[in-house]
């Protein structure tokens, strides 16, 4: 009997081990999907006060909702939500699970019934498609961020390198305007055969006074008197010939010298002498023209020769300018390849980072960059206050200055009218204390008796504590049971151990004598009669007890078999109450 007591008490502990092993393990699941979930940003399973099931519901509706997969199926969670409406919200997500393409599968009863071991992967997997999509969308307002910030903002490096060269380039056109050749004569009549006459009658043309002649000869020291005669000739043959080619020539169209909108703005740039310069100049070339003799013509050379000093003087200037806009340039240029090592040093620094990024450091760079981003956002509202507060300011600052610049006896008068003003509203406030009064006489008379929601929420608290006394009353029943067995089994093998030493004791002295063991064994025999009646006894009570356990586990079965069919049947009502109203909603009309 001892060992078989023993051999009991031994499958009774491994059966208690293997459930308590069972436990731990989901337990241990269950601090795993609540680290994963707070760990992903849904800091509401860190609340003592919730559930076990609206931790875990509530993380796996927060994950859907976050993926931002498009579905038809509402998700509405909400804490403490009765059977039929927990059972309705598993049947959802359950549905919505082979939508999102999850390779994990699971029933609804087993996130009713919080099976952590088959649920943690599904979490994992919800956990690891939302930090994705928050990423990517992260990564898209980042980028739209910067885009709209490029439209209509830019850095004031950025703004004076494209001030200055674009001052570069207007300075460019401009004295690519003011050096645009000039037709000021044109020819009557079609240009000479010769080569010579064609190219000094072009530059006459355009208003130079340059000589084209061939190259004199050499002359010897022999013939020097010779050299000076040919060359007082060679003057007055060129003067002649300048003479004949001005002769042919006439101002040129109205069209054809008319200056155009850049070339006016350059002039009125200019200075004023240099204004009247070009005046006189354009007075001389049409004097010139009229006339027809050998005085004309040195006219002509003489207003040529001005114009060319006053273009060496502006030539002077120019290169002074060129050589200002190049130094600028040089400046702009060492400028931008400065802002360029920079941008090279912050690509590297940004490349550096991201070598850097790993999956530990990861949701550290991402909260800094949100961080960041919040920085930015404080600093702008702190500039809309500044402003609004300088607004504000000025505004009140102008009504005190109204108000001072105001004449007495117009303050009089608005005293006078503000005393009347605050008795009106004395007895107003009066008036209105009284009916406070009797309101809240009212809705003290209302609020003793309970509304329907009222009503509703002390059954709903009323029910949980039922649930809570119960399951209070069958964990204490469960160790009154446990330690009545224990106590009884202890009894047992007190008993068997007591009878086992009083044998062992009377053994020896009973063996001595044939009468004595002959009372020995009838005292043996008589023991082991009660023992198998007691065991008879036992086992009857067993099979008892088995047999209630059979009823009532019958019993179970048939009471969730008629809450499945119940909730079914809630479910059925509701769409039909749906449909009844969608009906009467017809019927009603538009």
């Amino acid at each position: 009997m001892f060992v078989n007591a023993s051999k009991r008490s031994a499958k009774t502990l491994e059966s208690t081990e293997a459930d308590v092993r069972e436990d731990e393990e989901q337990a241990i699941k269950f601090q795993e999907i609540i680290d994963l979930l707070v760990a992903a940003g849904y800091f509401r399973a860190r609340i003592k006060g919730l559930s076990s099931f609206d931790k875990v519901v509530g993380g796996m509706t927060w994950c859907i909702e976050s993926c931002n997969f498009d579905v038809d199926v509402d998700l509405l969670f909400q804490e403490n939500l009765t059977i039929g409406q927990k059972i309705a919200l598993t049947e959802k997500i359950v549905a919505m699970l082979p939508k999102m393409n999850c390779p994990h599968r699971i029933e609804p009863h087993q996130i009713q019934g919080l099976d952590c071991i088959h649920i943690f992967p599904i979490i994992q997997w919800l956990v690891k498609r939302s930090m994705e999509m928050r990423e990517e969308m992260g990564d898209f307002v980042r980028s739209y961020a910067i885009s709209q910030f490029d439209k209509n903002y830019a850095f004031a490096e950025d703004n004076e390198c494209a001030t200055k060269k674009q001052n570069i380039i207007q300075n460019i056109k401009i004295v690519k305007q003011v050096y645009t050749p000039q037709r000021y004569f044109k020819r009557k009549d079609a240009p000479p055969d010769d080569e010579m006459e064609k190219v000094q009658s072009t530059l006459l043309e355009y208003g130079s006074s340059s000589l084209v002649s061939p190259s004199p000869s050499i002359a010897t020291d022999d013939a020097s008197t010779e050299a000076d005669a040919l060359s007082a000739q060679k003057v007055q043959d060129e003067e002649k010939r300048i003479d004949e080619l001005m002769k042919n020539m006439s101002v040129a169209d109205d069209h054809e010298g008319r200056l155009s909108a850049s070339a006016v703005g350059s002039l009125v740039g200019m200075q004023a002498k240099e204004i009247v310069q070009v005046a006189e100049h354009y007075a001389a070339l049409s004097m010139d023209v009229k006339g027809d003799s050998v005085e004309s013509s040195f006219g002509v050379l003489a207003a040529l020769e001005k114009q060319k000093a006053a273009l060496q003087e502006r030539k002077l200037r120019l290169g002074k300018e060129k050589d200002d806009l190049n130094n600028r340039v040089s400046e702009a240029t060492d400028k931008l390849n400065a802002i360029h090592a920079k941008r090279d040093t912050v690509q590297e620094d940004f490349q550096r980072m991201e070598e850097m990024e790993t999956s530990e450091n990861k949701n550290i760079l991402l909260r800094l960059q949100e961080l960041l981003l919040m920085h930015d956002n404080l600093k702008d509202q702190e500039h809309k206050f500044r402003e609004q507060c300088k607004s504000d300011l000025n505004h009140l600052q102008s009504i005190v200055s109204d108000v001072e610049s105001t004449e007495p006896g117009e303050t009089q008068c608005d005293a006078s009218e503000y005393e009347i003003q605050k008795e009106k509203v004395n007895q107003l406030r009066l008036q209105l204390a009284k009916k406070n009064r009797a309101i809240a006489s009212l809705t003290r008379q209302l609020d003793d008796v309970p509304g329907r929601s009222e009503l509703t929420q002390y059954q709903r608290r009323f029910l949980e504590l039922y649930n809570q006394v119960s399951a209070k009353h069958k964990e204490t029943k469960q160790y009154y049971t446990l330690y009545n067995t224990l106590d009884d089994t202890k009894l047992y093998l007190s008993k068997e151990l007591t009878l086992l030493n009083s044998i062992q004791d009377n053994y020896n002295e009973a063996m001595s004598s044939a009468s004595g063991k002959e009372q020995f064994l009838k005292q043996f025999e008589a023991i082991v009669a009660g023992i198998k009646q007691n065991k008879t006894k036992v086992e009857k009570r067993c099979a008892d007890e088995r047999a209630r356990r059979d009823s009532l586990s019958q019993q179970l079965v048939t009471l969730v078999e008629q809450q499945r069919r119940y909730v079914a049947a809630v479910r059925q009502l509701t769409i039909e109450c749906r449909k009844n109203e969608a009906l009467l909603a017809q019927l009603r009309g538009p």
